[in-house]
């Protein structure tokens, strides 16, 4: 009955509201019937289907066929608050979430709706109920509480003594001193702030095709693996890797964001395996380059390319590349009317984007399992060097890498960080590394940071930061970007790289850039 009582609350808000994000179209109480997926809906999940955002539009591919929902683990409220797996995974958002969908639905619901529940949708659990003042991470960046032990636990259960020290510098939301949920809290958690990843492409994410090596490619350390296999994965799901299996994040996301009374079954751990394995997504429609699927255009653009693709290759600029376009968008005919001029010039600029992409060197430097693994410090390499797994621009060795945008003095601070200015602070940490061993190579002894990143799942102090690479497609869709949502738009991911690492773009390389990745 709460449901029902939410979703015509959320219906008849929805024509009498200003929404917050004045660049999002306004949507009826219709359309956003059909944009917004509530938990238990019940709705048929198509084969197919697309959705408006603001650079055109998204498409889903659900390989299998249609499925029925009503009952879906997926898709059906499984705890204490209301939540599905797909209130935080929305189609729409390209299986994620948006800042402009949660601004739209905190208004249509009066911050109601299940995201918002008090365990990670606020800043802290202790805040103010229904202030918006309480949720302003989520509203502002789009971050999620999430809380982990403090100190680390191993896999066998045990506590890991870190290799350095944690200390509260900052505490805006008031969690991690508190005496509840804080460091020394009875709860004994830290408390770090993320954006929620796409739950679709999974089968590049999880791809194990090629087999995977026992150890990380990155570190020399074991690898993870899968409890039901005994076989190492490739620990690319995840920010911090902490998880080793689509079942065993569903489980613990059940735990912790959805609060189960009780675990999920292994029925319901595989139905939401399968769903989350037959869905592709990226960009299928753009407001400057038209249909990005026309069945002579670029073979990697559209979600149907995702589909038909190979997962666990390493791309190349030679026989494969990351994102297959064959120049095909290069030196087109001028046209024969506006709208035909204005459509290929930006697809000419798509694919001087991709070509940057690929081509464009630039010095990579201090960045710890990156310069680390034997390409030198600094390195030339260009952003096909990371992000080159073919298809979805992800890394294929697994393990995670620090670009700076957790860490000071890349993650700078208001006033010095124009990014920041708009954005409400996160918490900041000051670690100090043992004397007894080795400091970070790059930050020295002593490192500021936003999120320690996998250094709170390893307790190693060289993981300070460092933070898995996400997939690139569907990007369009789920503004902000990084994990922290430092970059609200795609321009400003483009500006970060180039202010990290000194790249010296000049201003039609930028724009180029960004209008690949929007296409993606």
């Amino acid at each position: 009955m709460n449901r029902s009582i939410n979703l015509c609350v959320f219906l008849l808000a929805c024509t009498a509201t200003t929404l917050l994000m004045a660049e999002t179209p306004s949507r009826s109480a219709e359309k956003l019937r059909e944009w917004w997926w509530p938990p238990g809906d019940g709705r048929v999940f198509p084969a197919y289907v697309e959705y408006d955002n603001e650079l055109g539009r998204l498409g889903i591919v659900n390989a299998n066929g249609p499925i029925e929902t009503a009952g879906h683990p997926f898709f059906e409220p499984l705890g204490t608050n209301g939540r599905a797996c797909v209130s935080c995974h929305q189609p729409a958002d390209g299986m994620s979430l948006s800042v402009a969908s949660i601004r739209q639905i905190w208004e249509a619901t009066n911050g109601t709706d299940p995201i918002f529940a008090p365990i990670d949708g606020m800043n802290c659990p202790n805040l103010p109920p229904g202030d918006p003042a309480s949720h302003s991470l989520l509203l502002e960046r789009g971050l999620f509480r999430i809380a982990l032990p403090w100190p680390p636990i191993g896999d066998d259960g045990q506590p890991i003594e870190p290799e350095f020290t944690l200390e509260v510098v900052r505490d805006p939301t008031g969690c991690n001193t508190d005496p509840v949920y804080g460091i020394d809290g009875e709860r004994r958690e830290i408390s770090v702030y993320r954006r929620p990843r796409p739950a679709a492409n999974l089968r590049y994410v999880v791809s194990t095709r090629f087999g995977v090596s026992p150890f990380i490619g990155k570190t020399g350390m074991l690898a993870a693996v899968d409890p039901e296999t005994g076989l190492p994965v490739n620990m690319n799901m995840m920010a911090d890797a902490r998880e080793p299996t689509l079942k065993t994040q569903a489980q613990s996301a059940a735990r912790t964001h959805m609060e189960v009374a009780k675990p999920l079954t292994p029925e319901q751990l595989e139905k939401i395996r399968e769903f989350e394995l037959q869905l592709y997504a990226a960009q299928v429609y753009s407001n400057g380059a038209g249909r990005l699927d026309e069945p002579d255009g670029p073979s990697g653009l559209g979600p149907r390319a995702l589909e038909r693709g190979q997962d666990g290759v390493l791309g190349n600029n030679t026989t494969r590349y990351v994102i297959p376009m064959e120049n095909k968008w290069a030196n087109l005919p001028e046209g024969d009317t506006p709208e035909e001029r204005e459509r290929n010039a930006f697809r000419e600029s798509v694919q001087r984007g991709h070509d940057v992409f690929f081509f464009r060197t630039f010095w990579i430097r201090d960045a710890m399992h990156i310069n680390t693994v034997g390409l030198g410090n600094p390195a030339k390499r260009t952003c096909a060097t990371c992000h080159g797994m073919h298809m979805t621009g992800m890394d294929t060795a697994n393990g995670w890498m620090d670009l700076g945008t957790t860490n000071h003095p890349w993650a700078l601070e208001p006033p010095e960080d124009p990014w920041a200015k708009k954005l409400p602070e996160l918490p900041l940490f000051k670690i100090t590394c043992r004397e007894d061993l080795p400091p970070h190579p790059f930050y020295g002894r002593v490192i500021y940071t936003q999120d320690p990143g996998r250094a709170l799942i390893s307790g190693k102090c060289e993981d300070v930061g460092a933070i898995v690479m996400q997939q690139f497609r569907g990007l369009a869709a789920r503004a902000p970007y990084f994990s922290n949502g430092s970059a609200a738009t795609l321009r400003e991911l483009v500006d970060f790289y180039d202010r990290r690492f000194n790249m010296r773009l000049t201003e039609q390389e930028r724009i180029d850039l960004v209008n690949f990745l929007s296409v993606l």
